[in-house]
């Protein structure tokens, strides 16, 4: 891994899961780690209730748009995390795969969409401490 570790999150849609573990690993680990969702089958915007449950923490994920997966985003990263999209991520030797089993948060309301949210945070947080755990003597 280089200095600066990269990480994939792959969902079907693009549009809840991986884009909410992309905001929160950005929100929690800074510069540190540079951050890519993409999804297999990606859909025509992000989830509005991933929207709202992130709001709901402070980050702003409105902006974002669902991305196709490629060979690329793969090659270029260093852990490659799918949720729920199979065997579609491209294989390379030397990446790191990861499978969070986590609820499509698709067509449900934000009630629905929290704890899903929340468990993402949880995963990001392992994964950070994990990768790029903060240098001694600072904060983020």
């Amino acid at each position: 891994m280089a200095d600066k570790p990269s990480v994939l999150f792959v969902c079907v849609h693009n549009a809840g899961r991986s884009q909410m573990a992309a905001a929160w690993l950005t929100h929690l680990a800074g510069d540190r780690v540079e951050v890519r969702s993409a999804g297999s089958n990606p859909g025509d915007a992000v989830n509005p209730a991933a929207v709202e449950a992130m709001a709901e923490v402070g980050i702003d994920i409105s902006a974002e748009t669902p991305k196709v997966l490629t060979v690329d985003a793969v090659k270029e990263s260093d852990v490659c995390i799918t949720m729920g999209c199979g065997d579609t991520c491209p294989v390379f030797p030397g990446k790191r795969y990861l499978d969070w089993k986590l609820e499509d948060p698709a067509g449900q309301g934000v009630a629905a969409v929290r704890p899903i949210r929340d468990e993402i945070k949880t995963l990001v947080e392992g994964l950070i401490a994990e990768i790029a755990p903060a240098k001694p003597g600072t904060t983020a």
